[in-house]
């Protein structure tokens, strides 16, 4: 049970109310994080923003699916995990990935494990890295954009992660097959 209202389309503060008719147009739902966020209308919005402009950056679904779910397993939120694995599923992310990433194994490839090490290092030292941390990164085939790219994976993850934990806020029932403890991983 959440600790904090979840909000719906009758109850939310009237400046929220566009922005959960705009999640209920985009995932057939108001996922209840998007309620919770509606106590609070610049937070769901500023989300909802940063969502959309995240999943416009050079990023591919795979590299999308490593921030998002590095910064969640991390931050060990009970609901965004869960959320992203189904979120991944219906961008086709190979389950093995998803999987890899729920359980903190190795990635795949070289270049989507020094993707997740620079997430986990700027996430880690609060947005410090050393050169020859930027190196590596650079040396796997990323850039100045894909390093700032990441700031703005970290920022939204970090709105919905201490949303949850603050609010312990439900797992929606299309992401409960996709459970997760972070004392699992």
């Amino acid at each position: 049970m959440s600790k904090f209202t979840i909000h719906n389309l009758e109850t939310a503060p009237e400046k929220s109310k566009p922005l959960l008719e705009a999640s209920q147009q985009a995932y057939q739902m108001i996922p209840n994080l998007h309620g919770v966020m509606a106590e609070a209308p610049g937070l769901l919005e500023g989300y909802q923003q940063l969502g959309k402009l995240f999943e416009q950056t050079s990023f591919d679904a795979e590299e999308l699916t490593v921030v998002w779910q590095t910064v969640n397993v991390e931050h060990e939120c009970h609901y965004c995990v869960p959320a992203h694995t189904g979120i991944a599923h219906s961008m086709k992310v190979d389950p093995a990935l998803t999987e890899a990433l729920r359980n903190r194994q190795p990635m795949p490839n070289d270049k989507l494990q020094a993707l997740q090490d620079t997430v986990l290092i700027l996430v880690r030292n609060r947005g410090h890295i050393s050169d020859d941390e930027v190196k590596r990164f650079y040396d796997a085939g990323y850039g100045q954009q894909q390093l700032l790219e990441i700031i703005l994976g970290i920022a939204m993850k970090v709105m919905s992660n201490y949303t949850n934990h603050i609010a312990d806020t439900p797992v929606d029932k299309p992401f409960q097959p996709f459970a997760w403890d972070p004392k699992d991983s």
